[in-house]
């Protein structure tokens, strides 16, 4: 098992769970982050610090395709292991449905 960062982090992209990771397995895209699965420890302590509950473990049904997304910019994006300020808009972006299609950047993040 492993976590995975879902769609709700798109925009959003609070930090609150790399502050928090033993392990530093979270990479910074443009405007989310993701889980680097094979770095993932399992221990969970990520999932309750999102605001958003955009962390999910990957036993969840329907989260295939987001164990993907995850491991496939974990291998492009740059390590982050500390937290920075959210986008000034990730409350009103909190919830919003589509996000992966509508809002979704392949870019990097800066990384620390």
């Amino acid at each position: 098992m492993t976590y995975v960062v879902t769609d709700n982090c798109i925009r959003c992209k609070y930090m609150d769970c790399v502050e928090v990771c033993p392990v530093d397995c979270f990479y910074e895209g443009e405007n989310m982050l993701v889980i680097h699965p094979d770095e993932c420890i399992d221990c969970g302590v990520c999932e309750p610090e999102c605001p958003a509950e955009a962390i999910k473990p990957d036993t969840e049904p329907g989260l295939d395709s987001w164990l993907q997304l995850n491991s496939e910019y974990a291998e492009k994006w740059p390590n982050i292991s500390a937290k920075k300020d959210a986008p000034s808009d990730a409350k009103e972006m909190d919830g919003v449905t589509g996000k992966l299609e509508k809002y979704f950047s392949p870019e990097p993040g800066e990384g620390d």
